[in-house]
């Protein structure tokens, strides 16, 4: 990061002779290659400041990019919950509101069952596809930038035949 590259050229002003010191502080940390947990690959090289800059600027639009997109998926649940009420506005002015003005109490009674049914089965059935993208939207996009790195080794499904 670029705060750990400022601070390495500055102890260098003041320690030439121990220049390497930050380098190695985390030797103990290292792997089986010699690679520190901040090596990146990268064999412990020195990085230019505009390549951290050019990183961090990276960085900096990927973090922004994600917190856009996290938004948007809130907007769409507003969205969608505003939706609802417009939709059960309408089924009531076509229903209940068209049947009081026939002055019939049977054909209320008739209105008032078919808006509770239709309003009940369409309302819940995009609650439940609503969830259902919402859950899928947050474990695989979310999720999967915060924590996951595919650094690790490739998956091998359990077996008797290889693992016996």
């Amino acid at each position: 990061s670029l705060h750990m590259y400022l601070k390495q050229q500055q102890h260098q002003e003041h320690h030439p002779s121990d220049a390497h010191h930050i380098e190695l502080q985390h030797a103990d940390d290292a792997d089986d290659d010699g690679h520190t947990a901040g090596d990146d690959d990268h064999g412990g090289e020195d990085h230019s400041l505009t390549e951290v800059f050019i990183h961090q600027c990276i960085e900096t639009i990927e973090f922004v990019l994600g917190m856009v997109s996290n938004t948007a998926s809130y907007l769409r649940l507003w969205a969608l919950s505003l939706a609802h009420s417009e939709l059960a506005e309408v089924f009531w002015s076509k229903t209940v509101l068209a049947a009081l003005n026939m002055d019939n109490a049977f054909f209320v009674f008739l209105a008032y069952a078919i808006f509770a049914v239709v309003t009940a089965a369409v309302l819940l059935a995009m609650d439940l596809l609503e969830c259902f993208l919402h859950a899928l939207r947050l474990h695989w996009v979310e999720f999967q930038n915060k924590f996951y790195k595919a650094d690790g080794f490739k998956f091998r499904p359990f077996s008797f035949e290889t693992d016996l």
